[in-house]
């Protein structure tokens, strides 16, 4: 939205001729910005759906990345950069030396500040192996980065029951359970079997022939027989996370209607 246009929108909320209500729901589809001729901006993504946009880097070079980044900078306290090699980050941090990076969850971040959570409520991430570090970090990178609180249990997978069984307490306590699981991907049922709150299930394309790269867990998650449990696609640390945020940002909104 131009100046002139967001000058005529304020002017007809302050005349009554548009409610806030619906002055709030056009800036909603509004504003993005063109960069060059190869990316447009979302910078009301997150007015829109609670999340800023968040940047792909795969198939994208880094110069292209770098300016994204800039121009994203200005309008969001995080931008973060989701699947960036080491190499990749060197590049990106010639030019912005700022630039944070996570090595195990690939994400580079440009941070203003310090971040704290926002949210009320935690999102325990749990994984079936330590070969599954990678996607839980993503999930765990970019949940902490959207502002809420994390809380990791790694390596506890079916193959070693007793490991989960002994932090069964943590599972309990949690408010959203993200569980990562390459091979026959069967530990988020199981968790789903012990815990009360929603699971997101995330399969990993670790494992032999017959996992298909991902696709033998992410079936056996489809079909759990436990209830709650929703799945997200191969290797998606990210869209777990994101999902996670969903369901607590919901609940607090849900929280603040009951108590009016």
């Amino acid at each position: 939205m131009d100046q002139a246009n967001l000058h005529n929108l304020l002017t007809a909320i302050a005349r009554g001729e548009i409610s806030p209500q619906a002055g709030l729901a056009q800036l909603k589809n509004l504003h993005f910005e063109e960069i060059g001729d190869f990316a447009k901006i979302d910078h009301h993504r997150s007015l829109r759906t609670g999340f800023p946009e968040v940047i792909w880097g795969p198939g994208k070079t880094p110069e292209q990345i770098t300016e994204i980044m800039l121009t994203m900078q200005p309008h969001h306290a995080v931008v973060m950069a989701t699947r960036i090699t080491p190499a990749v980050y060197q590049i990106l941090q010639n030019t912005i030396p700022e630039l944070f990076y996570y090595p195990a969850a690939q994400i580079c971040a440009l941070i203003q500040g310090a971040i704290a959570p926002q949210y009320a409520g935690e999102i325990m991430i749990v994984t079936a192996g330590t070969a599954d570090l990678p996607v839980a970090e993503e999930a765990a990178v970019t949940a902490a980065l959207s502002g809420f609180q994390v809380k990791k249990l790694w390596d506890v997978g079916v193959a070693g029951i007793h490991r989960l069984l002994s932090h069964r307490h943590l599972i309990q306590d949690a408010d959203v359970l993200i569980v990562v699981a390459g091979m026959e991907g069967a530990l988020p049922s199981v968790v789903a079997g012990l815990a009360d709150c929603p699971v997101i299930a995330v399969p990993t394309s670790i494992g032999y022939g017959a996992s298909f790269q991902g696709l033998a867990p992410l079936l056996t998650m489809l079909n759990s027989c436990a209830s709650g449990v929703g799945v997200v696609n191969i290797d998606n640390g990210f869209g777990a996370a994101m999902l996670a945020g969903q369901i607590l940002r919901t609940a607090g909104k849900l929280a603040g209607k009951l108590t009016k």
